[in-house]
């Protein structure tokens, strides 16, 4: 998995795999690693999925690479089965790598806050996204609020914080959020339908204030699909025992 980077723990064969969403970072999930930590039975593994954060920033972006590049984690790690929590775009991405094509064993996939629905004007606008150069802005400071921006954590993380300092790079010229416009090139196929592949038992979940995605949504690829209090999309962040309970709860 050559450029690749990821952070990891624990020890055993069943990992846990977190993958982020379009525009965050692995950092995203550091509310919630003290959960994994404390009660997974197993390894974890946070990366940065391609063209985020650290990880190397080359084409194609779609789905199947993103999978492709997490199953190859997998199998580095020596495990015999994989559980992922994904938020938004890495739930697709892990519902991707439950389709039964990559050689891994993946025991469920529990996603939150994908966006089922697009219209053909948010596609654009991804596409549009995907065209532009990156922004280089005179201070890390800039940069930061920039990537919060496109992570959607603007107001939730602090500007200041180490988890905002993960999304910027520094560049000839000055700082950049560090995510490859391109990979909003990845935006297009049906998300529902793409979902509905995973062979892996899939649990959607989204913020009852999300703004994406709604329960009748859901429910059209998930009937037991749920809503979780107090959280809008980045619900991970807001709620982060919620979201565990997701998971530990079987």
């Amino acid at each position: 998995m050559s450029g690749i980077v990821h952070r990891s723990g624990g020890s055993g064969d069943h990992l846990l795999l977190l993958l982020h969403g379009l525009g965050a970072t692995g950092a995203v999930w550091d509310r919630l690693l003290p959960l994994v930590e404390r009660s997974w039975p197993g390894p974890w593994a946070v990366l940065d999925l391609r063209g985020h954060g650290r990880s190397v920033a080359g084409p194609p972006y779609g789905y199947a690479v993103h999978a492709a590049d997490a199953a190859s984690l997998v199998a580095g790690s020596g495990a015999a089965q994989v559980t992922v929590l994904g938020h938004s775009f890495g739930g697709v991405v892990g519902a991707v790598l439950a389709g039964g094509w990559y050689g891994v064993q993946v025991e469920r996939v529990v996603a939150v806050g994908v966006k089922i629905d697009w219209t053909d004007d948010e596609v654009a606008r991804a596409r549009s996204l995907a065209a532009r150069p990156p922004q280089v802005f005179a201070t890390a400071a800039e940069a930061a609020d920039r990537h919060l921006r496109l992570a959607g954590l603007t107001g939730l993380v602090d500007p200041s914080s180490a988890v905002a300092a993960a999304g910027v790079r520094e560049v000839d010229g000055g700082f950049v959020a560090a995510l490859d416009p391109r990979a909003f090139g990845a935006v297009g196929p049906p998300v529902e339908e793409v979902l509905s592949r995973a062979v892996a038992p899939l649990r959607l979940a989204a913020g009852a204030a999300d703004p994406m995605v709604g329960l009748d949504a859901m429910r059209r690829v998930d009937p037991e699909a749920v809503l979780i209090e107090g959280a809008g999309h980045n619900a991970h962040w807001e709620a982060p025992e919620a979201v565990w309970s997701l998971v530990s709860g079987g």
